[in-house]
């Protein structure tokens, strides 16, 4: 067996220490950011998670150089940035896609067709979960939750929203992306790339024209529940299907059923059966809750 000549570097699977540096340029632009999000803070190593989001702006995931910046930007050490860095999902480990697709495949998502999305996505682009297409345009992964349930399924890219997904407009979405045709999103501001999207995460302002205009509020399946407890008709229902706002202990109680259906018996005395005091330990005094008597007797 052949030795290794003494003069040659043994890596063994272990990184070269210490990271090498941004270029003097970047570097320079990167500390006049920095120092920015650091000043609004009172303690210097709270800036850290928008300082990760700074350098991820920079090269498009959290590399080495990027550890090593903000560790000694908040006099951490690179391994006290690397357990933060690894810990959260939106920090990238790896190169990644301009546009970041998640295919949300929670239980409400997955049933309404999230899970038929993710595997059409993964056949039509030839990409397994939390991979990169070979133009380096889409990196496609499955999200646990996009908290926009009512709107299921849900495709983010990027973390903005495209509602109401099928395999074939999801197919439709990705293919528009890879062919620079302009993706407009279900709501919200209008799409950029991921590392446009990482500088925005880091506090910096989205400059671009009617970017902050458009964004816009709740859709309108969010609101419905709102609209019921003011009292208003639901979407789509007669008008004598609708919901009051539960009585305060001031007011008088409301003759209304529960669910707002004239057929439905509500309990008297209370709009909701939720409304309802219940029995418990702390109401019943034959049965008290909680010591009954003095520590040390």
């Amino acid at each position: 067996m052949n030795a290794t000549p003494a003069n040659q570097d043994v890596q063994l699977g272990m990184p070269a220490l210490p990271a090498p540096d941004y270029p003097a340029d970047v570097r320079a632009r990167l500390e006049t950011d920095a120092k920015e999000v650091i000043a609004r803070y009172p303690g210097s190593r709270s800036a850290l998670l928008p300082l990760l989001h700074l350098v991820q702006a920079e090269e498009g995931h959290v590399t080495r150089t990027g550890i090593r910046f903000c560790a000694e930007m908040l006099d951490l050490t690179t391994a006290e940035v690397t357990a933060v860095s690894t810990f959260y999902s939106m920090y990238r480990r790896k190169s990644s896609g301009d546009y970041q697709v998640g295919v949300c495949t929670n239980t409400l998502c997955a049933v309404m067709g999230g899970d038929a999305i993710f595997a059409e996505l993964k056949e039509h682009l030839g990409v397994g979960n939390g991979e990169t297409t070979g133009d380096g345009a889409v990196t496609l992964e499955h999200i646990e939750c996009n908290a926009a349930c009512d709107f299921a399924p849900v495709v983010m890219v990027n973390w903005e929203f495209f509602d109401n997904q099928t395999p074939e407009t999801a197919r439709q979405l990705v293919d528009d992306l890879r062919a620079g045709r302009t993706v407009e999103p279900t709501r919200g501001a209008p799409l950029c790339t991921f590392k446009e999207t990482a500088r925005m995460l880091a506090g910096f302002p989205d400059e671009r024209p009617g970017a902050v205009e458009a964004t816009g509020g709740a859709g309108p399946a969010s609101l419905i529940g709102l609209r019921l407890a003011r009292g208003e008709a639901a979407p789509g229902r007669g008008a004598d299907h609708v919901v009051s706002p539960r009585t305060t202990a001031d007011s008088a109680p409301s003759d209304e059923p529960p669910s707002g259906h004239p057929a439905e018996e509500a309990p008297a005395g209370h709009p909701s059966s939720h409304d309802a005091p219940q029995e418990t330990s702390a109401s019943d005094e034959q049965h008290p809750s909680g010591p009954t008597a003095e520590e040390g007797e």
